[in-house]
């Protein structure tokens, strides 16, 4: 695989525009207890992985099964990216490979976040552990279809067992008819589900409803989804809150809990009531 025309590159810098997807796309990853309100028991010999979020792994029974398909759902200033960076440093520790594809920040501006949470992100790095990809949403728009193509070979050939996409709500809104929209989100879901490895997606939400995405596709693709919003006491009083909405073949509470977002990360009060 050449190092010329690559995708990403062990640091995972971004390309010139006019190389990026065109040419050697393949070398792209080369590197250098709980509350109540549970549901019904599952009996089920998937294999399971925690999300690394405290008191968040404590409502999901023996944790979410591998290689599913998540997306943590909410407003702006909610912590969607914290959540899917915590998610990939937990995996990280546990000595598993992570990929971070982010369609909103540069590579430098993640790498910078997860370092003031206290998370190596350059060092994963640099021991081919992580991969870390900024793309320009329309440019990976304009090349989907190569990408859905090459995806589950790619991440196959890296080594990956965490992945997360930081927002699918961009990719989204480069479509303007709904139909193509659902036809193109749908498909791409697909090859991440065929990449066999456990992905985060992180979305926006509704402006009108806090259970719901902007467009109203990807909750209905993903096998698990985790809404975070904020929370208006009749005393006005805001808080944040985190519900977990489904998890397929998985039992979880469906209380809503508080969070905070810490310099450590998101912290779900599994204990604690709203207010």
């Amino acid at each position: 695989m050449s190092g010329d025309d690559d995708w990403f590159d062990a640091g995972g810098d971004s390309l010139d525009e006019d190389d990026l997807f065109e040419d050697d796309f393949a070398s792209a990853f080369e590197g250098g207890t709980g509350s109540g309100g549970f549901e019904e028991e599952f009996d089920s010999d998937i294999p399971r992985a925690d999300l690394g979020i405290q008191g968040l792994d404590e409502m999901i029974q023996g944790g979410v099964p591998e290689r599913s398909l998540l997306v943590a759902m909410g407003a702006a200033g909610t912590g969607k990216t914290t959540f899917g960076l915590q998610y990939l440093q937990h995996g990280l520790e546990q000595g598993q490979k992570a990929i971070f594809i982010t369609l909103e920040e540069s590579r430098d501006d993640v790498v910078q976040a997860a370092t003031e949470k206290g998370w190596p992100f350059e060092e994963y790095i640099e021991n081919d552990e992580l991969a870390v990809v900024d793309l320009d949403p329309i440019e990976m728009a304009n090349s989907l279809t190569s990408i859905r193509g090459d995806l589950p070979r790619l991440v196959d050939d890296f080594g990956a067992d965490r992945l997360v996409l930081d927002s699918v709500s961009l990719l989204e809104m480069m479509y303007d008819n709904q139909a193509q929209r659902r036809t193109e989100i749908f498909d791409f879901t697909r090859s991440l589900k065929r990449a066999g490895v456990t992905t985060m997606l992180t979305s926006e939400a509704s402006e009108d409803n806090a259970y719901a995405s902007r467009h109203g596709i990807i909750e209905y693709l993903t096998d698990g989804v985790f809404v975070l919003q904020y929370v208006r006491s009749e005393f006005r009083e805001t808080r944040l809150a985190i519900e977990i909405q489904k998890i397929r073949n998985a039992n979880h509470s469906r209380e809503t809990k508080p969070y905070e977002i810490t310099g450590d990360g998101i912290s779900v009060y599994q204990q604690a009531n709203i207010f």
